[in-house]
């Protein structure tokens, strides 16, 4: 299930991603090019989780976390530090870390929890 809900964020986020560096890259670059890493992370997750590559999941998972973090941070704090004029989570500049996550009901911040919990206690099944 995990991996599914990885799988589907990816898709979402490449599309966003996708969609507003053809559409308006010059409004906030920044952002959406944070906006296109963070689909990438998805997409390098989900093949790490589904191949059981538990080191590179474990990396993209604490990247994922530490991003949604610090870009769901500034864009409440600072959103013109990303080039963003608003804090609006589904709007037209929203990205998929801005508000933690808002425009995705807050999965990117909950999912990567998720993730990390999933690796230990396959970690630990293993060991046992």
């Amino acid at each position: 299930m995990l991996v599914a809900v990885y799988a589907v964020l990816a898709l979402a986020a490449t599309g966003r991603s996708a969609f507003q560096i053809i559409d308006r890259f010059g409004d906030a670059p920044i952002a959406y090019s944070l906006s296109a890493l963070a689909a990438v992370v998805y997409i390098v997750a989900t093949i790490a989780l589904a191949l059981g590559w538990d080191r590179v999941a474990f990396a993209t998972i604490c990247f994922e976390l530490a991003g949604v973090v610090v870009i769901g941070a500034l864009s409440v704090l600072a959103p013109g530090a990303l080039g963003l004029e608003s804090v609006e989570p589904f709007g037209r500049e929203a990205t998929v870390w801005s508000v933690f996550g808002a425009g995705y009901l807050f999965v990117p911040l909950v999912l990567p929890v998720l993730g990390l919990l999933w690796l230990r206690a396959r970690r630990a099944g293993a060991e046992a």
